[in-house]
């Protein structure tokens, strides 16, 4: 075998050469690659070490195109967030013009429980392969429908892993416990929290972060301040009005989501309240909602249409796999991010002294500050 690397500057190095470096044939690279068929070890073993030392990349899209040809995907749609549903098509719109698979996108919002099942039966018999954001990704008779049926399957932002199924997630837990951590950073002792949807085991793990962030910081959890949400811009509205309506009101808001996040900051501008000199907010997912609201929301960077395009990379590489008998399930954990912006600032003296007096006297310290 040559010592010699043929890599050349400038030139991306080809199949042929690893092939001719590891001295077999392109098949054999393209299996070892992308772990189709079977390669002796002391030959995959090779053909690693050829890919190492000349530092070959394989194109993705192009081992993807050849099998996204006439590949059906099918994207189900259930979520009342109009700003995720945009993130999320943009991506799988992405992912499947740049693989040439097809892409059909199934609304089931009028559907109950049973109608979403018979539909999944009935989509089972013409898709290859399904993309299932929340809620519907931790559907338990929609997945069996899919699964029994040999239909590939990659849920988006399912807080919980499941082993029937692939997933594309962000650890929902850190990124909550870090936006909590960034308000206490900021001198907040008094934080509200507005849940999300129950039926989403994500919310689950977002308040858990939330709980720990105070916990390591020795401050208490105050049920109080506990409002539940569901992931939509009227329950943001009523869980605001409730925490800004405590005589002992928080001094900064957690919201599961950027929705229920932007509800907050127009109840607290209703109330007279200034964010964030009056009142800290912050969101989550980094939608539109974020930055359509003043002031724009610090919140958790949740790579929606990213999330998406991943998922037909998944679903693409579980259909053209030679050996459909064995699963292949895909736990994909994607970074998120805190982004910062205007809705933080560190409580005010005078107001945090003020709200733990009567109403009567907080209103009236508000009004001075003013």
């Amino acid at each position: 075998m040559p010592t010699k690397s043929v890599r050349r500057k400038g030139h991306a190095v080809t199949i042929d050469q690893v092939a001719s470096h590891a001295g077999v044939s392109p098949m054999t690279v393209s299996r070892v690659v992308n772990g189709r068929g079977t390669v002796r070890d002391d030959t995959r073993e090779r053909v690693q070490r050829a890919v190492a030392e000349l530092g070959y990349r394989p194109n993705l899209a192009a081992s993807s195109l050849a099998a996204a040809q006439h590949t059906c995907i099918a994207l189900i749609y259930t979520n009342p967030s109009s700003a995720y549903l945009r993130e999320l098509l943009v991506g799988a719109l992405n992912g499947s013009g740049r693989t040439a698979a097809q892409l059909v996108i199934a609304t089931w919002d009028t559907l109950d429980a049973e109608g979403q099942r018979n539909a999944a039966r009935e989509l089972a018999k013409s898709v290859a392969g399904v993309i299932l954001p929340p809620p519907l990704c931790e559907s338990k008779p929609v997945i069996q429908e899919f699964v029994r049926a040999g239909v590939a399957v990659v849920s988006i932002a399912s807080g919980q892993f499941s082993h029937d199924i692939s997933c594309v997630r962000i650890d929902d837990f850190a990124a909550s416990k870090e936006v909590t951590a960034h308000l206490i950073a900021n001198g907040h002792t008094r934080i509200g929290y507005i849940k999300g949807h129950p039926n989403q085991t994500a919310s689950e793990h977002r308040y858990k972060g939330f709980k720990e962030a105070l916990a390591e910081a020795k401050l208490p959890l105050e049920e109080g301040l506990v409002e539940q949400g569901y992931f939509t811009y009227r329950s943001g509205l009523d869980a605001a009005e409730h925490l800004l309506g405590l005589a002992d009101r928080p001094t900064a808001i957690v919201a599961s989501n950027d929705d229920m996040a932007a509800a907050v900051v127009s109840v607290a501008h209703r109330r007279g309240l200034d964010v964030p000199h009056d009142l800290s907010v912050v969101g989550f997912d980094d939608t539109s909602a974020a930055t359509t609201v003043w002031p724009e929301l610090t919140t958790i960077h949740q790579p929606i249409a990213s999330m998406a395009d991943a998922a037909i990379d998944i679903l693409l590489r579980t259909i053209r796999r030679e050996d459909r008998k064995s699963r292949v399930i895909v736990n994909h954990v994607i970074p998120h991010q805190l982004v910062t912006r205007d809705s933080v600032a560190e409580p005010q003296e005078e107001i945090v002294a003020a709200i733990k007096r009567a109403p009567r006297v907080a209103k009236k310290a508000v009004g001075a500050r003013r």
